[in-house]
């Protein structure tokens, strides 16, 4: 699925048109994002975002959970598990399950921290801890009032902020903006942009602390990507950052192939783009959270010409985070609510 163009867009006239609908839909969405939720026992870290679709959220939570095990703690990643046929509770191991089955995010997740995929975010939080969680990481769910949430973070990229401001589905925004903000601890800003930086500007106004944080693909990537021509494959939110990742490590895009978001896969669109690959005579770049899907069906023959393209979130005040994550650690139960 990709997000309509007119959401990214100045509001027109049917935005404008749909603003009824997205008032009721965003004025629902905030009421249950207010909600007190359960405690599971240990502390949730939540990382989520504002609007609909690709933010950065899984690279943050990969960041975090990183961070959090440098320190001793033991951190768990609870997923929904988008995509997925699997309801949960239950933990994702990379070489026992399927994108079919967990979803292709928790597929990747998996490979850099325990991770747990329920649609009951409860039973899930108590299914890690009884695994021996000692902090939850929650990658989506900043809406969702089941738990009570120690820290909460809000991802905004920073090209495209907050589109144009209405509430779906007249927009991206899950509920109004400045409700949202009110419930929340920290904006993390993720690259640069006009859009991202008026968004920080309006969370300085209400008190809320803004940090800003970069994507890096990984040095063995770039180190074969420059000069090189390639073909750039997703299946994302957001497709053209990726491209953006792409042209910065100083490939030559020849053909871009952008899929919906948690697109699957077949025997046919492996086999088009290899056709493709070997008309242009290029690599084919792809992104970590495709590569989980594509590369059972990659013929063995070809897989020198997949090129995965890992990336890692860094942050600019890293202190600061760890700081705030320290905080929500050592609080009791009531750090759930926001400033």
């Amino acid at each position: 699925m990709r997000a309509p163009g007119f959401w990214w867009q100045p509001p027109g006239v049917l935005a404008r048109l749909l603003s009824p609908l997205g008032w009721l839909y965003g004025a629902i969405t905030l009421r249950r994002m207010r909600g007190s939720g359960t405690d599971p026992g240990i502390p949730v870290i939540c990382v989520g975002n504002f609007v609909a679709g690709g933010a950065g959220k899984t690279p943050t939570a990969i960041a975090l959970a990183g961070l959090l095990a440098r320190r001793g703690e033991t951190p768990f990643v609870l997923m929904r598990g988008y995509g997925g046929s699997l309801r949960g509770p239950v933990e994702v191991h990379a070489a026992h399950h399927a994108a079919h089955a967990v979803g292709d995010e928790p597929l990747l997740m998996a490979r850099h921290a325990r991770t747990i995929v329920a649609r009951d975010r409860a039973a899930g939080a108590a299914l890690a801890r009884a695994l021996g969680a000692s902090v939850i990481v929650m990658d989506d769910g900043l809406q969702n009032p089941a738990l009570a949430k120690r820290l909460r973070i809000a991802v905004v990229d920073g090209a495209s902020g907050v589109g144009n401001g209405h509430c779906l589905p007249a927009g991206p925004l899950r509920a109004p903006l400045g409700g949202q903000l009110a419930e929340v601890h920290a904006v993390l800003l993720i690259g640069g942009g006009r859009s991202g930086e008026a968004l920080a500007n309006v969370a300085r106004a209400q008190g809320a602390v803004v940090l800003q944080a970069r994507l890096e693909p990984s040095q063995e990537a770039v180190s074969r990507l420059q000069g090189q021509a390639v073909l750039a494959v997703s299946g994302i939110g957001r497709p053209e950052k990726f491209a953006a990742t792409l042209r910065e490590a100083g490939a030559r895009i020849v053909a871009e192939r952008a899929f919906g978001d948690h697109h699957a896969y077949t025997q046919r669109d492996v086999a088009a783009l290899i056709d493709e690959a070997l008309l242009y005579d290029c690599l084919i770049a792809t992104t970590e959270k495709d590569m989980v899907k594509l590369e059972p069906l990659w013929p063995g023959a070809e897989r020198d010409r997949l090129l995965p393209v890992p990336i890692s979130l860094v942050f600019a005040q890293r202190e600061q985070v760890e700081a705030m994550m320290s905080a929500a650690l050592s609080a009791g139960s009531g750090a759930a609510s926001a400033p």
